[in-house]
């Protein structure tokens, strides 16, 4: 919302206000200009610059870091500040990120034509979320502007919405893309429609007045929040607005409110572009249900670093581990993709087929790959061209990217296509072959642009040189005209050095006197009776001719009118664009998917992603998540890494338990956006995959805190799993981190336990429960589908080792201290901890610690699953290694995590092993695992087990 600051300086600014009825004809333009535009900053045309005064230059100067004058008038004298028209991007987008709307004033009529002041308009307003200028936008990224509309109880009664719900509040969503003309629209009830604005993710939004305010959940890079007054968003208002886009708006909408949002978000669309009308180029208004993509709501996107990574640096994030894109509109298109993966079986099957065979096709997808590098940003492109904005450069840039639509149909033939076919062979994938036809070479277009513009066209297109030769015969004869009266003139120097003897004589041009013939105060008596003076220099004098005035006025009569008629040809071009702007714009998406299906299958070959089996929840209901070898595909990419399995039957609860740092956390996220990434039509780092389909991906990992909004650790905490117990079905994968550790011991576990079994009792949600309450453990003895999981270490001589390697059963411990140790704290606090710890096993008294707490750490003989973990030697000579444990306890290989701290097998076992397992345990015993990292000694073990299976 605006701040007190932006008051002052939006609109008319108060120091002029003051005297507005005796203000100068400029001021007084000026002053107009601000009055009609209350909500924005008003930048004013005065020649070279865009300027502000009063107050408004004050804050321009202070933001922009600009000079502040002053500028006199009869009334006094006002601040004044500018920013350079030529380089306005980069002081414009300071404002933008100071909150402020700035309205651009032109100057709307040549200002050597005026007679007297010089007419000016707003020809663009421009805010965080309609900026249209590339210099402004990141290549490749979505900036929405979003409306949100609130429909009462009262009109709908009960009505269901999108989610498939009744309420009485109902909420309509719409976000525009002002730069590429893409419109979605959806409803809900606040939280789902809250939902999708943290997956759209506005750079700016508009509500009513009658809407409560949608508050971002990171305040610090969050959306621009305004509340526009309440006939943008009346029926009536909304319905004409929207009939230039679509037909009957009335029966295309799912509810008033998603009208309402929609007609609002259009009309503000339309002001910021210069209240021109309909934005022709808005061809797309896409009606979506939430539930038709897999949901990931704000929490989730955060805690599984889907676009944002605050830990490891920037890049590390899932959306960079896949982009390998060529272009702007494949990037856009994976970013869209990995917002709202899909949740119908068989679209996800149809885009594994198309990644499978490009992954097959090496140079099939090299060569879409390096078309697609030379082709430009479509959408953005068609955008300008339907605005009537776009320069001859533009149009050449359409021209290069159709020209490469040929090449790429060519590339995506199949290699056993047979030669002579009537028709051209298609991909084998369904999903490639329809792709390919819709890549439209629009041929027409491409042959116009051709014969029209030239190759390497100037940025002006006021200024002729754009259009080619051969286009147009009166704009030849023009040039022709111009051309020839220039070579006359070229050649009048030496002509005229011939005839009068003056070998100093020169022929030159200014833009005031045009061209003139000059002579030197030394040779004045020489000059001929035809020579008529034009201007006196310090030591020359400048002469013009009859005959050269004649050629003059034809060549700057030819070259005016050339120059007119090349803008009016220009125009025409741009217009007959413009007319295949949904040609254009289909052509677009079909580039982009297909662009970021190459980066998919580039990915899957380069860092050995496998296809997952994707399962259908309605045709196997008791469908599981089966992972062997799952591997973080963020993670993995800052160095080695240990893969692990994950067998996790539908509506299981696994309670995960083991020493910070061993990879709780990197686990579950890992077995999460397989999922994730296999929804979005993605291979998925295992060695293999079976999947069901999930309707949402909820997390509560990591703490954080809402000073802003008044909420600490604990709270934000006890919030996000408030939204898991109240959303979960059993559809839906649940990630749970240490819930209960921000309050005492006594509350949090009790809040943990009571989560983990409503979970399992009411919910059914398949669920990973990662914790440090070890009596959470003995859910495993108590409920059906709850198992436990535990990350390994050793412990040698006092040095912990983990293992980042999951097995089946409870921890022996969490290792705290001694993480405390690795972290460096002060050798003193680590001793004393000891001290403590071993006091209160000994005692039962450990502050914080139950008798129950005592008797499992001090007793583990009273818990099937508490046995101490193996030391690494232990480890690497557990023979059972190669035979992975299950859930309940039997063995089903590449069903459960190996685990070598738990099955140990002695020397009578080992003795009637055959040769071939001899050999192994030989090369086992032979090892110096005192030299070897563990990262080393597993990798070793890993071989070594792949030769006993």
């Amino acid at each position: 919302m605006p701040t007190a600051d932006h008051e002052t300086v939006t609109g008319l600014p108060p120091g002029i206000a003051a005297v507005r009825d005796d203000l100068t004809p400029m001021l007084s333009q000026y002053a107009d200009l601000c009055a009609a535009h209350e909500d924005a900053l008003v930048l004013f045309q005065v020649g070279d610059f865009y300027e502000a005064f009063s107050e408004a230059a004050e804050a321009v100067a202070r933001i922009c870091e600009v000079t502040l004058t002053q500028r006199e008038d009869s009334t006094g004298e006002y601040p004044m500040a500018g920013i350079p028209i030529d380089n306005a991007a980069s002081y414009l987008e300071s404002l933008l990120d100071e909150g402020f709307r700035v309205a651009i004033a032109d100057q709307v009529e040549d200002a050597e034509q005026a007679s007297g002041l010089v007419d000016r308009a707003v020809t663009e307003v421009i805010t965080p979320g309609t900026v249209v200028d590339d210099e402004l936008l990141n290549s490749g990224t979505t900036n929405y502007v979003a409306a949100v509309a609130c429909e009462s109880g009262a009109r709908n009664a009960g009505a269901p919405n999108a989610a498939g719900t009744a309420n009485d509040d109902r909420y309509g969503l719409a976000a525009v893309d002002v730069a590429t003309g893409e419109c979605l629209v959806t409803d809900g009830d606040r939280a789902t429609v809250a939902e999708e604005l943290e997956r759209v993710d506005p750079a700016e939004l508009l509500t009513g007045p009658e809407t409560a305010p949608f508050t971002p959940a990171d305040a610090e890079t969050g959306w621009m929040e305004s509340s526009m007054a309440g006939d943008v968003f009346e029926r009536r208002t909304a319905v004409e607005r929207l009939e230039p886009y679509v037909a009957a708006p009335e029966n295309r909408f799912g509810s008033d409110a998603e009208l309402r949002a929609a007609g609002a978000v259009l009309a503000y669309a339309e002001y910021t572009q210069g209240d021109d009308g309909p934005l022709e180029y808005v061809a797309r208004i896409r009606r979506y249900d939430p539930r038709e993509h897999l949901r990931l709501d704000a929490t989730a996107q955060r805690s599984l670093e889907l676009f944002e990574n605050r830990g490891l640096g920037a890049s590390a994030t899932l959306f960079d581990t896949l982009d390998e894109t060529s272009c702007a509109l494949g990037r856009r298109c994976l970013e869209r993709w990995l917002r709202r993966p899909l949740v119908d079986p068989e679209r996800i099957r149809s885009r594994h087929d198309a990644v499978e065979e490009l992954t097959e096709r090496a140079f099939a997808r090299d060569a879409v790959a390096d078309h697609l590098s030379a082709a430009y940003d479509l959408e953005r492109l068609v955008g300008r061209i339907s605005r009537g904005r776009a320069n001859a450069r533009d149009l050449r840039s359409l021209h290069a990217t159709l020209a490469v639509v040929p090449e790429i149909r060519e590339a995506l033939v199949p290699d056993d296509a047979e030669e002579g076919a009537d028709e051209a062979p298609a991909p084998h994938a369904d999903h490639l072959a329809d792709l390919v036809d819709r890549l439209d070479t629009l041929t027409e277009v491409r042959d116009l642009l051709d014969r029209a513009v030239v190759p390497d066209p100037p940025q002006e297109i006021t200024e002729g040189g754009v259009i080619r030769e051969g286009f147009d015969d009166e704009l030849d004869d023009l040039r022709a005209t111009e051309r020839e009266g220039r070579e006359w003139i070229a050649d009048l120097e030496a002509r005229e050095r011939e005839r009068t003897g003056i070998d100093s004589l020169k022929v030159g041009h200014t833009q005031v006197h045009g061209y003139y013939i000059e002579v030197t105060d030394a040779n004045l008596e020489k000059v001929p009776d035809d020579y008529h003076r034009r201007q006196t220099l310090k030591n020359s004098e400048r002469y013009y001719t009859p005959e050269l005035k004649e050629r003059e006025d034809e060549i700057v009569g030819a070259a005016e009118r050339a120059d007119a008629l090349e803008y009016e040809l220009f125009t025409e071009v741009r217009d007959r664009v413009a007319d295949e702007t949904e040609r254009i714009q289909a052509l677009a998406d079909a580039l982009a998917e297909l662009d970021a299906l190459c980066s998919l299958a580039t990915v899957a070959v380069d860092r050995d992603y496998v296809r997952p089996e994707i399962v259908d929840p309605e045709q196997d209901p008791s469908a599981g998540i089966r992972v062997e070898a799952g591997r973080h595909p963020v993670v993995e990419r800052q160095g080695e890494f240990v893969p692990n399995d994950a067998d996790l039957p539908r509506g299981s609860v696994a309670v995960i338990t083991g020493p910070n740092m061993s990879g709780k956390s990197t686990y579950m996220r890992s077995v999460a956006l397989a999922v994730v990434l296999a929804q979005i039509g993605s291979f998925v780092p295992t060695r293999s995959a079976r999947l069901p389909v999930l309707d949402r991906v909820f997390t509560r990992v990591g703490a954080s805190d809402d000073i802003a909004g008044g909420q600490s650790t604990f709270m934000r905490e006890m919030s996000e799993l408030t939204e898991i117990l109240h959303d979960a079905s059993p559809n839906s994968l649940v990630l749970l981190d240490e819930v209960g550790r921000g309050t005492s011991t006594a509350d949090g576990r009790a809040i943990a336990r009571a989560a983990a079994e409503f979970l399992h009792d009411e919910l059914g949600a398949t669920t990973l429960f990662a914790t440090h309450y070890h009596d959470l453990t003995d859910l495993a003895s108590e409920r059906e589908r709850v198992f436990n999981l535990h990350f390994t270490a050793t412990k040698e001589d006092g040095d912990v080792t983990f293992l980042h390697r999951v097995a089946e059963g409870a921890a022996s411990s969490s290792y705290g201290v001694e993480v405390a140790e690795l972290a460096g704290v002060p050798p003193a606090v680590v001793e004393r901890s000891r001290e403590l710890v071993d006091g209160g096993a000994d005692d039962g008294v450990a502050s914080g610690t139950t008798e129950a707490d005592v008797e499992q750490t001090a007793d583990p003989s009273t818990a099937a699953d508490e046995e101490p973990d193996a030391t690494l030697a232990d480890f690497a000579a557990d023979d059972d290694l190669a035979e992975p444990v299950t859930a309940d306890g039997s063995g089903s290989g590449a069903d459960r995590q190996h685990d070598g701290a738990e099955n140990a097998v002695d020397d009578d076992t080992a003795a009637v092993v055959d040769d071939a397992t001899a050999e192994a345990l030989d090369a086992l015993r032979e090892l110096e695992l005192a030299t070897m990292t563990p990262i080393e000694a597993l990798n070793t073990l890993h071989d070594l087990q792949d030769d006993l299976t």
